[in-house]
């Protein structure tokens, strides 16, 4: 048998059955009409929401990067519950604003903006990270035709990266923002050409669950950032420290201990010079706050033999779920949390069970030789950690199947 992930802590059975905000998950493909469907906990996500707060220094204001899910019920809901959006393309942009987020909350990153992204972000008052030397060209041009100064930032590629992180934003070669030694020179011109100058974006990298590790890259950023706002000679009015916040995903994972980074970065953040006491810091998270909220629901096609192997065969796959599958940035198939959602706190069987979805790939596989109860046709499938990254980063559209439904409980 291969491990599975912890399966998030609030969730429980009720006569036998997986229980999701409140309702058990036949109550949710009731309501939905169909399998498969995301449901996505609103009272988990403000409950963590307001965890997080409680932990981290007042002066700290959180963003959601609405990549992790850009849902609109759950965008919407967004907006009163975090002081910002990160977004990272022009359709995002129009989510983000449709949801609510007053422009002026909103920043753009992403190292591909065209032409028409730029001008939107600066004709709503949005702030654009800046990814290159050309990219603060073209958005001088739009501003000028638009007769508007644009709000700039610039996202900054550090000499370091998050250590232990799923994915690495920072350190060496990297397409995402300018390197650090670049910065003062280009802070200079954005200042000299009237634009409204935003301060920095430093994101180092993402997933990281070592408290020590996010803690020392919370330094160093906090550290670049005043050395880069000295070397150009410019107050610095903003820094988005990135996120990098993880979830326990994997066998043997545990949860990132929120109170000791918030304490550190209290103190770091007391510990900065008079000259920047007027900055305003955030950070920017998204599977942290949305991703155990949701759990993704598939019911059972099939269950089959092939060579003493046992496969159950499920209605959804990896055209909702590409991250559970193991192809959204790991290196090592390892298995998310999963349960027999109809039988929730029944006994596993003593033989291995890989669930896999319908399509015609053999990476469509969600859970590999694990030990889950004796699966029937008709039975229903769990995926946990299902709130982020899910339908919002998978090829809905390959083979043609309908996108899952998806349900802000």
């Amino acid at each position: 048998m291969k491990p599975m992930g912890p399966i998030p802590p609030g969730y429980e059975a009720r006569d036998g059955e997986l229980v999701i905000a409140g309702q058990r998950a036949s109550h949710w493909i009731a309501q939905a009409g169909r399998t498969p469907l995301f449901v996505y906990d609103g009272a988990m996500i403000d409950r963590r929401i307001a965890y997080l707060r409680s932990a981290m220094p007042a002066r700290l204001a959180i963003h959601y990067a609405i990549k992790a899910n850009s849902f609109a019920p759950l965008l919407a809901r967004m907006t009163g519950l975090v002081d910002g959006f990160d977004v990272a393309s022009g359709g995002e942009l129009a989510m983000a604003m449709s949801a609510g987020m007053d422009a002026a909350r909103i920043s753009f990153a992403g190292p591909g903006k065209d032409d028409a992204e730029i001008a939107a972000a600066i004709a709503a008052g949005a702030t654009l990270n800046l990814e290159s030397a050309r990219e603060l060209d073209r958005a001088l041009a739009a501003g000028e035709r638009l007769g508007i100064a644009p709000r700039l930032a610039i996202r900054v590629n550090p000499d370091f990266d998050l250590k232990g992180s799923g994915m690495k934003m920072g350190g060496g070669a990297k397409p995402f923002g300018i390197d650090a030694a670049r910065v003062p020179a280009l802070v200079r011109r954005v200042v000299e050409a009237g634009a409204e100058w935003r301060g920095f974006h430093i994101f180092a990298g993402s997933q990281a669950l070592d408290a020590d590790a996010v803690i020392e890259t919370q330094a160093q950023t906090l550290a670049l950032a005043v050395r880069l706002s000295e070397d150009a000679g410019v107050a610095l009015p903003h820094c988005n420290l990135g996120g990098g916040f993880g979830i326990p995903y994997f066998p043997g994972d545990t949860p990132l201990d929120i109170a000791a980074v918030g304490a550190a970065l209290g103190e770091a953040l007391a510990a900065l010079p008079g000259a920047y006491a007027d900055t305003h810091f955030a950070i920017e998270l998204g599977r942290y706050l949305v991703g155990e909220a949701g759990v993704y629901l598939s019911r059972v096609l099939d269950v089959k033999d092939s060579h003493g192997e046992c496969y159950v065969v499920i209605d959804g796959g990896l055209h909702h779920q590409l991250a559970a599958s193991g192809n959204f940035g790991t290196v090592v198939k390892r298995n998310y949390p999963v349960a027999v959602a109809n039988r929730f706190d029944a006994s596993a069987a003593d033989y291995e069970q890989t669930v896999v979805g319908r399509l015609c790939t053999p990476i469509d596989r969600l859970a590999d030789k694990v030990a889950l109860p004796p699966i029937a046709d008709g039975d229903v499938i769990a995926i946990f950690c299902a709130g982020a990254y899910g339908a919002s980063a998978s090829p809905a559209a390959f083979l043609g199947h309908a996108p899952a439904v998806e349900i802000l409980a």
